[in-house]
């Protein structure tokens, strides 16, 4: 956001999208779905490593887990190898060992309440002018305006 704001001037605006954060049990429900997709769309990652930089990842040998950090308010996706090992990837020219359930933090997934958007807009230079909240999904959509001083540059006109 802090670089957004410094592409912006005072004035301008941006409409930003951003997840609330749910009850934990919706949260852990949404990135370990009982289908498998986020697992699937997790270990793909792998696939690609395995792919673009020669690596022998055994997808096999990796579980996924998405974890709440209620502290950060964001889900964490991790894989978690089921087994010691040992991975080659000859395309970053290293080897990797793991030990049983040491994990890949492959991402994070933020979330945020209305207060903590408009405290992050805030910190880097932005006022809320107006915040739509979709109950059911609980999504928010916040329009920020760039404020003042806040690190742009300044023509004559200013």
């Amino acid at each position: 956001m802090r670089r957004i704001r410094s592409a912006l001037r005072p004035g301008d605006a941006l409409l930003l999208g951003a997840d609330l954060v749910k009850p934990e049990p919706e949260l852990l429900v949404a990135y370990d779905d009982p289908l498998g997709v986020t697992a699937a769309f997790n270990k793909n990652l792998l696939v690609r490593i395995n792919r673009e930089l020669q690596a022998d990842f055994d997808l096999t040998r990796f579980d996924h887990l998405a974890v709440w950090n209620p502290e950060a308010a964001r889900i964490e996706m991790h894989l978690v190898s089921r087994v010691p090992q040992r991975v080659h990837i000859p395309g970053a020219g290293c080897h990797v060992p793991f030990e049983a359930g040491e994990t890949i933090w492959t991402e994070s997934s933020n979330k945020y309440s209305v207060r903590s958007l408009e405290a992050l807009g805030a910190r880097v230079g932005f006022a809320t002018r107006s915040q739509w909240i979709e109950s059911e999904a609980r999504f928010a959509l916040t329009l920020f305006r760039a404020s003042r001083g806040h690190g742009e540059i300044r023509s004559p006109e200013y």
